[in-house]
């Protein structure tokens, strides 16, 4: 006011000028003040009225504003308003009709009029919301970025590390009410085949329906634990912030490990490739142990190992400045990508050719020691110092223990500090059980327990390399969460494989399986364990219960294991003691020791007691090291231990003893008695009640070999089987176990007992596949002549099985000829590897006779996927090749019979032929494998079932049992006539 320009009474703000210099004037008749902007907003709303007197705002032509097309329609409307409100006062202002004064219209105006009481709290509003604005710009330009930035943190460490994605119910909820009506339509189907049989075949018939009813089943233990998959998403950056801060790193250690047995079939330069993509990943050095265990104590694998630590030096430095992806060196370098993509680096070439180059001559000192390695030398290995290799005899040998990299060992080129790097071949004596690859996998456990005992374990097969740097990272987004992380025993990845066919002939990829089956466990109680890319929880391998498990009292804990009250005597027992230790115990789970916050709650003196009261030596055995080592819920070396016995006591606990009237291989660890250990460890986990979760990266975690050609394809399915039929033969058989405590759920125990039975599917299969060629030449058919509503039930149940699969395709993802692929080499696998691991299983654990199939390669000459064309003679191949020409000949002979019948004859057998062709199409992959690239089947092949289907034909000439009776007669004069 003292410049002279009075202030808007709206906004507070001086009215300004207008654009000849003179004080800005909205209203001529009683100098109204409000400035412009507030002006124009008034003429924007519709509002053309002075507020104090009324009178028609009057638009300056010196200081209209382009206000556009509305606002031009907006000034027409405004000054007709006025001239109509002049001719109808005769000239008389509506200023002259008011009998208030200009301070009484003001006051009646703030209190009076609703309207403009509205008008100014909206502008009073608004004039806040841009007040508060600015001061929160000024104060954020007062705090300090590190103030702002830990703020951010603070909010970001009380989120999730991880989330659920449930499947969208638009794609879940079809697919659920299909499952429905393909169960239904099954029992209306069932209730006709059994109520409608086929007198003329009834042995046909019959069979066709038991087949029949078994696939059912089958498929009922498939289906069901697919009923709610879910997809997970995990939040890295916020495990960054909430676990490392600044030089502070909080994130948890991991220790992985890598089995090996023979060089000579595992190459030393895949294992390398492993170890360094486990040495180069993207987590803190000195929370990384990679401990890599050689069961056939080659010293190919040791110096092979000591050539890698050495290249070490340079690649880990390399992978970690220019954040290249995968790490493992020999698949690094064969990507045929743009490798400079996303590189700004200009020294980044010179240095990746560098560092090619280095591998190039790494390769070489490789292949030497491999070379070598082919002719032991009669007096066995010697070392660099002249010692013989205490390994020359693998079935006979001390423990050995090598550390090559770590906080004592060798730095990298730039001075860094480098995972430590353990080399570990156990003790083997004669007339000890080793088990194998689990007793492998164990002694990993008790020596990084002792060594490094990181709270985590990731395992990888010798060919699995680390493809994505952040896998481990993606693991302990679940692991170091509070709330996901207390009842998890393992986090599974899918496996992921190199050097497939395009076609992926023999389904190595088991796609169905990764991206339908595993999604649907995983929202149940968790996918199983495929024994590799698994990370686990230490804790659960000892045989704890998960943090959920009831904590028992102390007074009830101790009298029950002991029956020693006099420590704990005085504390009093809660009136529900039975029903504490009913879901307290696992001993009916036959678990080893309690959970682990039972024995936290004591002081040393009574943790002393513990440990000798509740066993611990006859569980985990004859180390007070070790068994120190299991009470450390979040891992670390205790400091009790002198670090100068660690190598001595790593030694004494993988000698070939100390498992000995133990737990270990029972209750701790991975489990003994099948060749699936994978399988058996992780059920026994889900029954004491832990969960396991499935984590699928948008970059594949690992990545491995699968055998692509057709006689080590059908042997690696064989393994499996037999292992599963190992299991159904044991005490620990899903269909009988863990009942005692509860914690297994029911859908997660039906795929459990599917992984078990699956191979038992052969026996109903190879005689469903034979169906086909009897029906064909015996001119019988397993159906009776169709009704109306027969029609309608098989063409229901046809429907809904391609209902069922093309939904199931929908939500998973999977392509199409990805499930055919899975659905071929079902029946390959069935009629063959199968097959013989049911008869295998039955000798080796019932009459304890150990059959191996061998097998014998051929060479080849193709350089890309050679290795898909390698022929390989087997047993396992008689069958698939018998039930291929047996429908073969069978569809031959159906035509014959049509031709020589007549037109009559045509249309039953247009139903038998689509049933050979269906069991012929699904067998087609396994033809063109044993025809090969050069599409000639071998001889051998070809003679076994030439005479099987021959004598098969001939033993049916001869019996023929579907002759009816009132053909007698005829029956007996022409067996005459053949005898004669």
């Amino acid at each position: 006011m003292e410049s002279g320009v009075p202030l808007c009474t709206t906004c507070g703000e001086p009215v300004g000028f207008s654009s000849n210099g003179e004080v800005f004037v909205a209203c001529h008749e009683c100098s109204y003040p409000l400035c412009k902007p507030c002006y124009e907003d008034e003429l924007k709303e519709g509002r053309g009225s002075c507020l104090r007197c009324g009178a028609s705002y009057l638009l300056h032509e010196t200081e209209d504003v382009d206000h556009g097309d509305d606002h031009g329609e907006l000034r027409k409307r405004v000054t007709m308003a006025a001239h109509l409100e002049d001719s109808k006062d005769n000239g008389v202002h509506a200023r002259n009709e008011s009998s208030l004064s200009v301070a009484d219209s003001e006051a009646n105006s703030e209190s009076g009029n609703p309207i403009w009481k509205n008008r100014v709290e909206s502008w009073k509003e608004k004039k806040n919301k841009k007040n508060a604005a600015k001061k929160k710009i000024k104060k954020e330009e007062q705090i300090p970025v590190e103030q702002q930035m830990e703020e951010k943190e603070s909010m970001d460490a009380g989120q999730p590390l991880s989330r659920v994605i449930p499947i969208s119910p638009n794609k879940l909820t079809p697919y659920r009410a299909v499952i429905i009506m393909r169960l239904i339509i099954l029992g209306l189907f069932f209730h006709y085949r059994i109520t409608n049989p086929v007198d003329s075949a009834y042995p046909l018939w019959l069979t066709s329906v038991i087949c029949e009813i078994w696939f059912a089943v089958s498929w009922v233990l498939d289906q069901f634990p697919k009923w709610s998959p879910i997809m997970r998403e995990t939040y890295i950056d916020r495990l960054s912030s909430r676990y490392e801060k600044g030089e502070f790193c909080g994130l948890a250690p991991v220790d992985f490990f890598v089995s090996t047995v023979d060089p000579l079939k595992e190459p030393p330069l895949i294992t390398a490739n492993t170890v360094l993509s486990i040495l180069s990943a993207d987590y803190p050095v000195e929370k990384i142990s990679c401990y890599v265990s050689d069961d056939g104590s080659a010293m190919l694998t040791f110096e092979s190992l000591a050539e890698t630590a050495e290249f070490a030096r340079k690649w880990v430095p390399f992978c970690k400045k220019y954040a290249i992806e995968p790490r493992a060196p020999e698949f690094y370098f064969s990507q045929k990508i743009d490798y400079l993509k996303d590189k700004i680096q200009p020294s980044f070439v010179k240095e990746r050719r560098a560092m090619k180059r280095d591998y190039e001559e790494y390769k070489v000192r490789i292949n030497a020691l491999v070379a070598k390695a082919q002719k032991t030398p009669d007096e066995g290995w010697t070392m660099q110092d002249g010692t013989s290799w205490p390994g020359n005899n693998p079935r006979d040998h001390p423990g050995m223990i090598q550390v090559f990299l770590g906080h004592s060992g060798a730095h990298d080129i730039e001075g860094n500090e480098l995972p430590r790097l353990v080399y570990v071949s156990r003790e083997k004596r004669p007339g000890y059980q080793h088990h194998k690859k689990a007793g492998a996998m164990n002694a990993l456990v008790r020596v990084s327990a002792v060594l490094t005992n990181a709270p985590y374990i990731l395992n990888l097969d010798c060919d699995h390399y680390v493809n994505n740097s952040k896998a481990v990272r993606e693991a302990m987004c679940f692991m170091m969460d509070p709330q996901v992380g207390r009842d998890v025993c393992y986090i599974q990845f899918p496996q992921r494989f190199d050097g497939i066919d395009r076609s992926d002939r023999y389904a190595n990829r088991n796609t169905v399986f990764f991206d339908v089956n595993m999604k649907g466990l995983d929202g149940i109680q968790g996918p199983v364990y495929v024994g590799t890319g698994c990370c686990f929880n230490r804790q659960a391998l000892y045989g704890y219960g998960p943090a959920s498990l009831p904590a028992l009292p102390k007074a009830s804990c101790c009298s029950w294991c002991c029956g020693c009250c006099c420590c704990f005597g005085s504390k009093k027992a809660p009136k529900d003691e039975k029903e504490t230790h009913r879901d307290s115990k696992r001993d009916d789970l036959n678990a080893a020791i309690f959970n682990l916050r039972e024995i936290d709650n004591y002081d040393e003196y009574e943790r002393s007691l513990l440990i000798s009261q509740l066993s611990f030596e006859k569980s985990f055995g004859l180390s007070t090291v070790f068994i120190e080592s299991t009470l450390m819920e979040n891992g670390g070396v205790a400091d009790s231990v002198n670090p100068s016995t660690l190598i001595k006591e790593a030694i004494h606990v993988i000698s070939c003893g100390y498992e000995e009237k133990t737990e270990w291989g029972k209750e701790i660890g991975w489990i003994y008695g099948s060749v699936t250990e994978d399988i058996l460890t992780g059920f026994k986990m889900h029954c004491r009640g832990w969960r396991s979760i499935y984590c699928m990266p948008l970059r594949p975690a690992f990545k491995g070999s699968a055998p692509i050609n057709l006689s080590d394809r059908l042997h690696q399915v064989l393994r499996w089987a037999l292992g599963s039929v190992e299991i159904f033969l044991s005490r620990h058989c899903p269909l009988w176990y863990g009942y005692g405590g509860g914690r297994l759920k029911w859908l997660q125990r039906l795929a459990y007992i599917n992984t078990i039975v699956y191979p038992f599917t052969s026996l109903p299969l190879i005689a469903y596949c034979s169906l086909p060629a009897i029906c064909l030449l015996t001119g019988k058919f397993i159906i009776p002549t169709l009704s109306n509503i027969a029609s309608v039930w098989f063409l229901g149940l046809f429907i809904s099985i391609i209902l069922t699969s093309v939904l199931e395709l929908r939500w998973s993802g999977v392509g199409i000829e990805e499930w055919w692929r899975n659905e071929q080499f079902w029946v390959i696998g069935g009629v063959s590897a199968h097959l013989f691991a049911v008869f295998q299983g039955f000798l080796k654990m019932l009459a304890g006779i150990d059959t191996n199939f061998t097998v014998t390669a051929k060479a080849s000459d193709d350089a890309d996927f050679g290795e898909l064309y390698v022929f390989k003679w087997t047993t396992l191949l008689i069958p698939p090749t018998t039930l291929i020409v047996v429908n073969l000949v069978g569809v031959v002979a159906g035509f014959s019979d049509a031709l020589n019948s007549g037109y009559e004859a045509w249309g039953p057998l247009f139903g038998k032929v689509f049933f050979a062709m269906w069991v012929i199409l699904h067998l087609y992959p396994f033809l063109k494998g044993l025809m090969g690239k050069q599409n000639r089947t071998p001889t051998i092949v070809v003679l076994w079932s030439v005479l099987l289907a021959s004598v098969f034909s001939l033993l049916w000439v001869k019996i023929d049992p579907f002759l009816s009776k009132m053909d007698g007669t005829t029956v007996s004069q022409s067996c005459i006539s053949i005898d004669c």
